[in-house]
């Protein structure tokens, strides 16, 4: 397959219209409200809900088409994958807490950041988004490995730990931005004749990219981090109660 996945890459004036009506994407959100619907959190439902719209936006929506044009537009995608679905999904569903294995987040930690550097990788970024189901892989990858993170931050009692692995994952995020923008040439050939229509040379859409990943996409992390911090320490309690 030669065209990119969720494409033709749009132009500014047919964005508007560029809805992606995709099985795929609607068997996810199915799915994921039959998995509720059995296993989920009822007094969780507003949190599920944004969820659910959030992957079908993603999916959907304007934005998943603009993804096959710019690079930057498929940051914005994946952050908002990993770092804002993947935690409402993790909230969605009961979560003990425990202490957990001394090993077990450090490693979920290291396969969500084994993940996410992979798939940009450029041959194979470029790969997966010419093969739908390359596409999916690295879009079921993405979300299955960053909602087991964001569960295990949620369930781990060691609020050290936790802050540690929600730390953990802004840097390796950070530095994979940081190198893309600050490399001397654009690495992702499928975008090298798609970025034109919206005022932008391939370089200057990676270096967006990288942007995007080193500063915006620490926001959420730094958020959940801060909010652990105040509910597990600010009552004067180092563990919070098992729950």
């Amino acid at each position: 397959m030669d065209e990119i996945y969720c494409g033709p890459a749009p132009t500014p004036a047919t964005l508007p219209a560029s809805w992606n009506i995709d099985a795929p994407a609607a068997v996810l959100c199915l799915l994921l409200i039959a998995l509720y619907a059995m296993r989920g959190e009822r007094d969780r439902r507003a949190a599920f809900a944004l969820a659910v719209l959030l992957v079908a936006a993603l999916f959907m929506s304007p934005l998943c088409a603009l993804t096959a044009a710019l690079f930057s537009a498929r940051a914005v995608h994946h952050v908002l994958l990993v770092a804002v679905a993947a935690p409402l999904l993790a909230a969605s569903f009961p979560t003990r807490r425990s202490g957990g294995r001394p090993r077990g987040l450090a490693l979920l930690v290291a396969l969500h950041g084994l993940v996410f550097w992979a798939w940009h990788a450029p041959a194979l970024y470029d790969a997966a988004i010419r093969s739908p189901v390359l596409y999916w892989l690295m879009q079921l990858s993405l979300l299955g490995t960053g909602v087991l993170l964001w569960r295990a931050v949620l369930c781990d009692t060691r609020t050290g730990a936790a802050l540690l692995a929600l730390l953990a994952t802004v840097v390796q995020m950070g530095f994979l931005g940081a190198l893309l923008t600050f490399a001397r040439e654009p690495l992702y050939q499928a975008h090298f004749l798609t970025t034109a229509a919206y005022g932008l040379d391939p370089r200057q859409d990676q270096q967006l990219a990288g942007l995007v990943m080193w500063v915006p996409a620490a926001l959420p992390y730094l958020a959940a981090a801060l909010y652990l911090a105040f509910v597990r320490l600010g009552a004067g309690t180092a563990e919070p109660r098992a729950g």
